[in-house]
């Protein structure tokens, strides 16, 4: 089963590409445990979990779990839960049961006093990531940064930079991009800005060199704002690169027999002169004979 189709048919249960009783087709390595893995799901019936049963596990995947949450409460009060979550059965404690995906609808759920709909499946942690990275990348929610965080930490488990893109669906050179600006950012800076979901890929590499060997606590200290977008907005601004002072103008005030008459100003290559306007429609006047005058000067 190709890496872009490891979830498709996992809310039909049946397989749209291949006949009923086709065997599926295994791939390799974690990616080809997580195909086998949801490929079992589509023979295992759903099963309705109380939520205080259901325990977090994988990895961190949002730097504002509670953002927006109330709206999908509003909804499942509504509509019910239509999407289905995955488990596992708990490694750690007989009858209960750990989140592989879907911990939103969790705690929607959870504040709801509802059950959850589940499928439950018996998964090693290596595989529950990989799941979870599949199932983040099939996701629009997930800003870019907290994407990045959940590449950097599936590198820090030990995965290759080749599964850790097929996880989430990027090529290899989106995972670079992401790794360099969580390598280059301090995760305290990031945890102050928050998710930014209007921020994408360039102005967070733009942050991530302008924030090089800046004070942290200053940084920190510029987060400021309603929500994540207008902290990202704050410090992104407070790194813009100061712009050099225009220079003064050469500016002077124009005399004649002692008295003050007018200025004038000059920058580059240009003269404007200010005088009163029964003085400037005489210049006007009599411009030839002034121009004539300033050349037999320059002349002699």
């Amino acid at each position: 089963m190709a890496r872009k189709d490891l979830l498709k048919g996992l809310m039909s249960g049946e397989d749209s590409t291949s006949p009923r009783n086709s065997a599926p087709r295994m791939t390799g390595g974690a990616i080809g445990a997580v195909s086998r893995s949801i490929a079992d799901l589509r023979t295992r019936a759903l099963v309705d979990v109380p939520a205080d049963l259901i325990d977090g596990a994988g990895l961190r995947d949002r730097l504002e779990p509670e953002a927006d949450l109330e709206a999908l409460v509003d909804s499942m009060r509504e509509h019910g839960q239509q999407v289905p979550v995955m488990l596992r059965h708990s490694p750690n404690a007989e009858g209960r049961y750990e989140v592989v995906y879907g911990r939103r609808r969790i705690a929607a759920l959870r504040r709801l006093d509802m059950p959850v709909r589940a499928f439950v499946r018996d998964i090693n942690d290596r595989d529950l990531v990989v799941a979870q990275g599949q199932e983040n990348s099939a996701r629009r929610d997930l800003s870019f940064i907290e994407k990045a965080l959940f590449a950097k930490s599936m590198i820090e488990m030990g995965f290759d930079r080749k599964i850790t893109a097929e996880a989430l669906h990027a090529d290899k050179t989106v995972i670079s991009r992401m790794l360099t600006v969580v390598d280059a950012l301090p995760e305290p800076l990031i945890q102050a800005i928050g998710a930014a979901p209007s921020a994408g890929r360039d102005r967070w590499l733009t942050l991530a060199t302008r924030a090089k060997d800046r004070d942290l606590d200053t940084l920190i200290a510029a987060a400021q704002g309603p929500d994540s977008d207008a902290r990202f907005v704050a410090v992104f601004n407070d790194l813009a690169p100061q712009r050099k002072p225009k220079a003064p103008d050469d500016f002077r005030g124009l005399l004649a027999q002692g008295e003050p008459i007018g200025s004038i100003r000059t920058d580059k290559g240009r003269c404007v002169i200010d005088v009163p306007q029964e003085f400037g429609e005489w210049l006007a006047q009599n411009i030839n004979q002034i121009h004539r005058d300033w050349e037999n000067q320059r002349g002699e």
